[in-house]
């Protein structure tokens, strides 16, 4: 399976294989007597596995998110702490070793508060239609992606698989030195200060996070041709999350720069 930038994904077997295909090979049992029986595994993911655990998780967000949204003003309070617990969550499921399907859900249900009390900040501060606009977008986007991806427009190949993770670790990057250097200077560099830098930063975002979709579904693909267990779907349902996410942040904040400068 290939490299991806969604930390998420490199939980999946490396290998697949349903182990009753090889039922018989490599067996010997003594003369007169039946070769013993493959050991009992489960079986092997299937796409419905995949879109079951993602609409699960995304939809638990969608509830979280809303109910927060509806709290009014506090809903602001909570998203910084729910983005901390979040974070903490997500490293958790990155690094431990065993698929935990509560994990992914409380993210889910954390990620929804989160997303909740920032769509009500930007709402407050700027026309509340920016949020379905945000929606719609990250939709679209989600969308046309996985049509490009099924229709083979652009092929997931190494090359362009090294390119996306190396631009995902280069945004990161900046954004990590824009956020240290607005503790001494205002603005920082300039990446989200709504200036004509932070709009072009906001669109290379949108544009990477798009690509990273490729590389996500292309992971799952291959984990599903590669026969891995059926519990791997809620990492794949997890990654696939951390991508949206991080799309409907970038278009609600291009969004909202063009609507400061009007």
């Amino acid at each position: 399976m290939r490299t991806t930038s969604n930390p998420a994904f490199r939980n999946l077997p490396t290998s697949g294989g349903y182990a009753n295909f090889n039922y018989g090979q490599g067996q010997t049992a003594p003369y007169g007597q039946a070769p013993s029986a493959p050991p009992q595994t489960a079986r092997p993911m299937t796409i419905d596995d995949v879109v079951t655990k993602t609409a699960i998780t995304l939809g638990l967000a969608v509830i979280t998110g809303t109910l927060t949204y509806l709290v009014g003003p506090p809903a602001v309070g909570l998203a910084l702490p729910a983005a901390l617990i979040g974070l903490v969550i997500s490293l958790v499921i990155v690094f431990k070793k065993k698929v935990s399907p509560a994990l992914v859900i409380a993210y889910s249900a954390v990620e929804g508060v989160f997303l909740g009390g920032i769509s009500y900040l930007f709402g407050s501060l700027f026309d509340p239609g920016i949020i379905i606009q945000a929606i719609a977008g990250t939709v679209g986007v989600f969308a046309a992606m996985l049509v490009v991806y099924k229709t083979g427009a652009i092929r997931v190949t190494p090359k362009l698989t090294k390119w996306i993770i190396g631009a995902v670790a280069g945004v990161a990057v900046l954004m990590l030195v824009n956020l240290i250097a607005s503790f001494f200077t205002p603005g920082g560099l300039g990446l989200r200060d709504g200036g004509g830098l932070a709009i072009a930063f906001s669109l290379l975002c949108i544009g990477i996070a798009a690509f990273s979709f490729l590389l996500d579904f292309d992971a799952a693909d291959k984990a599903i041709k590669g026969g891995v267990d059926a519990k791997f779907a809620w990492y794949i349902a997890f990654g696939l999350m951390t991508t949206l996410v991080w799309l409907y942040l970038e278009i609600l904040r291009l969004l909202s720069y063009f609507q400061s400068s009007d």
